[in-house]
């Protein structure tokens, strides 16, 4: 079985971006929560999000709160601000690992897929 892993740079300031909340969401029938974590200080979550029985193929969503983490910085934010929550949506088969990362300053973010 595979897992899903996912970390979060801050490229505004150049490290990691610790203490964002992250919510992970199976999209079945029904889009439903899995798991929540909070980043560390390495900007990763402690643990995988998904791995083992739980590591199922489908369509899944990650959600960032990264605005809250810019605002906790201090960084200057448009009202709103121009990202607040990132909402990464993306598909997984369950036998492979998946490390979905997210890059991000106030106004920009990409991903990709890294093993």
């Amino acid at each position: 079985m595979g897992r899903l892993t996912t970390h979060i740079l801050d490229t505004a300031h150049g490290g990691p971006a610790p203490n964002v909340d992250i919510r992970l969401f199976s999209l079945g029938e029904a889009r439903e929560l899995v798991t929540s974590a909070a980043t560390n200080d390495d900007g990763r979550t402690p643990n995988p999000l998904l791995e083992g029985d739980l590591m199922t193929g489908g369509s899944y969503e990650l959600e960032f709160d990264i605005g809250d983490y810019f605002r906790g910085r201090g960084a200057e934010l448009a009202d709103p601000p121009f990202l607040d929550t990132v909402v990464i949506r993306f598909a997984v088969n369950g036998n492979d690992d998946y490390h979905v990362p997210l890059l991000a300053s106030p106004w920009s973010y990409s991903t990709y897929r890294g093993s």
